[in-house]
């Protein structure tokens, strides 16, 4: 049985593809996007409305563009609705919108619970795509107990200046908060002496746990 994995953009995405693999060998997959078919112009229409609407993805061709949060949920829930077996949501935004459904795994939520539980309090570094996103993501996690400091670092660029503002904060944890983030930028964060949880990794297996055995 293959498993389903949504991405808030286009396919085909080669790259995220990779991250599957390494997280999860011998998983078959089939990889469709809430964007596909539309053309360059019309994804300038599905621009981000506000920071809290803003959604980074990246395109098949290598470049990052921001989109809306609202228009992907609406085009999502009509593919969904036609999608029956275990599902992948491959982004880390939370869509209260969509169905709910035991077989679909949004990585946010995973993310989340399994970073409650290895630090109910300390230190997390959260590292997120584009800095508009900070104010929403970093109120979103924190807590009593948890000090969250957030820095944005683009998926696709050189890591170094993200991993030297985050070092002095000195993290007990670091959460890469993006799908898009890569194995090369675990590595550099995991520099800092601290466990790196990487999202397509912890999602890959998690929704891998759904399929048959």
């Amino acid at each position: 049985m293959n498993l389903t994995v949504f991405i808030i953009g286009q396919a085909p995405r080669p790259d995220l593809l990779a991250e599957i693999a390494a997280a999860a060998p011998g998983l078959a997959v089939d990889l469709h996007g809430a964007l596909d078919g539309l053309s360059r112009a019309e994804l300038e229409a599905f621009g981000p409305r506000c920071g809290a609407d803003t959604l980074f993805t990246v395109l098949p061709s290598g470049e990052g563009i921001t989109v809306s949060k609202t228009m992907v949920t609406q085009r999502l829930r009509a593919r969904l609705a036609a999608t029956p077996g275990p599902v992948l949501l491959a982004c880390t935004g939370a869509f209260k919108e969509l169905p709910e459904r035991a077989d679909l795994v949004q990585p946010s939520a995973v993310l989340n619970a399994l970073a409650e539980a290895l630090l109910p309090a300390g230190r997390l570094g959260l590292v997120v795509p584009l800095a508009e996103q900070i104010p929403t993501l970093r109120a979103a996690r924190e807590r009593p107990g948890l000090e969250v400091a957030a820095i944005a670092h683009r998926p696709f660029t050189d890591p170094a200046p993200a991993v030297a503002a985050l070092a002095p904060f000195r993290p007990d944890l670091i959460l890469l908060d993006c799908i898009s983030y890569r194995r090369s930028d675990k590595a550099a964060f995991a520099a800092l002496g601290c466990p790196v949880l990487l999202a397509i990794s912890v999602a890959a297996r998690a929704t891998a746990a759904l399929l048959p055995e």
